[in-house]
């Protein structure tokens, strides 16, 4: 946690903040979508908050390098996902609901982790084969193949 949102929760403890989020959606040659798994071992995008001062597009290069090893550049937003459906309380009590913009990212170097302070695996995976993920990205968003962003209206999802 950074001191900003440290400092945030030193004022209101475990009450609900929203946060502004980024994901990034990074593919191999074959199409296929890199996961990490936390120390918790959850999987997910590689992704994170975004910070004071910090474009959302500067954020997600952030958590990519942090979270992969890898150097990217943002292609394009491929949806926002925010709600009730993405409320989360952690093992600490923090209560977090997440807007987050998730972008399409192209790899522009670096190498990927073995491991990290973040993150303990790596590995591609096809949209369909993919391990539960810890937050509730659409299958829909992660295929990428729509012209549009993806966002959700209402209880109706997806809508252009």
């Amino acid at each position: 946690m950074s001191s900003y949102y440290r400092g945030l929760r030193d004022k209101i403890g475990h009450d609900l903040l929203i946060i502004p989020g980024v994901a990034g959606v990074l593919r191999d040659e074959q199409g296929r979508v890199l996961l990490h798994r936390n120390r918790d071992g959850d999987w997910g995008l590689p992704a994170g908050a975004v910070e004071p001062g910090e474009a959302p597009a500067q954020a997600i290069t952030r958590e990519v390098l942090e979270e992969t090893g890898l150097r990217a550049r943002v292609e394009r937003i491929l949806g926002v996902v925010g709600g009730s459906g993405c409320r989360l309380t952690y093992p600490n009590g923090d209560q977090v609901e997440y807007v987050c913009t998730v972008f399409e990212c192209s790899r522009v170097g670096g190498e990927l982790l073995l491991s990290g302070e973040e993150t303990s695996m790596l590995r591609w995976f096809a949209v369909g084969s993919m391990p539960r993920l810890a937050f509730p990205y659409p299958d829909e968003l992660l295929h990428g193949t729509r012209a549009g962003a993806w966002f959700a209206r209402g209880d109706a999802r997806g809508n252009p």
